[in-house]
C-alpha cells in the first residue's frame, strides 16, 4: 500500500474509533510520526491531506524543516534536552514531551527572543515504568502551577506513554488515569491553564486511546511503514 492509502485506512480507523465511543471524530487530530523517514514521505502524506507530523529528534526535525517547505505543523514528541531548545525555537507548533520546569524556563526564553510562545503538553509517567521520561502523575500539578507562571509558554494538555501490551485494550487504565488527571488539574482552574489536550496512543493502541479521550494520536509506522535505520 501506498502511503495516502495508508493515511486513508489510519484516518478511517480514527474516525470509526471516535464514533464508537460516541465522540465527535473532529476532535481528534491525527500526528503523523515521521521520524527515520525521508522527507519525501512527509510530502507524500502532505499532499494526501496530512497537515501535523511528529519528530523525535532535533537534528533530523531541522534537516526535515529544510526540505519541507509546505504548510506543515511540527510537533516535537520526544525527549528534549534543554541545550537543544534554541535549534528548534519557533520551527515546532507544539512541545509533547515537557517534563520539567528547567526545560520549560529554557523553552519560555527561546520562544521570548522570538517574541513568540510555544505551545506545550506536559508529559506524565502515569505507569512509574523507570525507562520512561515524565514527571508523576503525584507531581504534575504543582510542575503546572510552576511553568504557568512562565511568560512564552502555554500549558495546552497532557501526554502519556503507557506500557506496551499485545492486547491493546490492556493499556486503557493508564490513558484513563491521564484523562482524570487532566479533569483534576482543570478542576484547579489555574490562571491561564486549560488542560484539553490528551496526547496518547500510538499505531498498535491509538484506537483504545480514543475511547479514553485521546485528542492527538501519535501514528509512524501504521502510514509510513516500519522505522529505516538511516535517512535518505
Amino acid at each position: 500500500m501506498s502511503i495516502a492509502e495508508r493515511l486513508t485506512e489510519v484516518k478511517e480507523e480514527i474516525r470509526a474509533a471516535a464514533v464508537d465511543a460516541g465522540r465527535n471524530p473532529e476532535e481528534v487530530r491525527l500526528v503523523a510520526v515521521s521520524k527515520t523517514h525521508p522527507a519525501t514521505d512527509v510530502l507524500a502524506a502532505f499532499q494526501a491531506g496530512q497537515t501535523v507530523f511528529g519528530e523525535n529528534y532535533v537534528q533530523e526535525l531541522r534537516a526535515k524543516a529544510l526540505e519541507v517547505t509546505e504548510a506543515v505543523e511540527w510537533h516535537f514528541i520526544g525527549h528534549l534536552q534543554s541545550n537543544k531548545v534554541r535549534q528548534i525555537a519557533g520551527l515546532v507548533n507544539m512541545i509533547h514531551s515537557l517534563d520539567r520546569l528547567s526545560l520549560a524556563e529554557e523553552i519560555s526564553h527561546q520562544w521570548g527572543r522570538l517574541s513568540q510562545s510555544c505551545d506545550v503538553l506536559v508529559q506524565v509517567n502515569i505507569s512509574g515504568e523507570v525507562t520512561k521520561s515524565g514527571t508523576t502523575a503525584a507531581d504534575a500539578l504543582q510542575l503546572i502551577r510552576d511553568i504557568a507562571r512562565l511568560p512564552n509558554i502555554r500549558i495546552k494538555g497532557l501526554m502519556t506513554m503507557p506500557p506496551f501490551y499485545d492486547d491493546p485494550e490492556a493499556a486503557r487504565p493508564f490513558f484513563a488515569g491521564l484523562r482524570q488527571l487532566a479533569e483534576l488539574i482543570n478542576a484547579e482552574n489555574i490562571p491561564g491553564v486549560a488542560i484539553k489536550e490528551l496526547s496518547m496512543g500510538m499505531s498498535g493502541d491509538f484506537k483504545a486511546a480514543i475511547r479514553e479521550g485521546a485528542t492527538l494520536v501519535r501514528v509512524g509506522s501504521a502510514i509510513f511503514g516500519e522505522r529505516q535505520s538511516t535517512l535518505k
